[in-house]
């Protein structure tokens, strides 16, 4: 059980690093990077909430709400690698 806490406390804090790291370059590019790498991570972590979920650690009502927060943080992550995009194109 203390290895699944520590693999998905790893996999959230992945998430908002990588985000900032890659606002933190200037080429575009490097920061869809980083921004992809922030959806892997956000992907990981639903892997593990449904691992907890199956080992007993987290109710089936844990794992709905973290799917809804799922929903919205990909929907952002992936507002921003298209935005990012654009700005890639318009600056050519």
């Amino acid at each position: 059980m203390l290895q699944t806490y520590d693999q998905l406390t790893r996999a959230v804090r992945s998430i908002g690093n990588n985000i900032a790291e890659g606002h933190g370059r200037y080429p575009y590019q490097d920061n869809i990077r980083f921004c992809i790498m922030a959806r892997g991570s956000l992907s990981e972590t639903l892997d593990h909430m449904i691992i907890a979920l199956d080992e007993n650690i987290i109710s089936k009502e844990v794992l709905i709400a973290f799917r809804a927060e799922y929903d919205a943080c990909l929907k952002l992550i992936n507002g921003y690698i298209l935005y990012l995009k654009k700005q890639k194109i318009d600056d050519l």
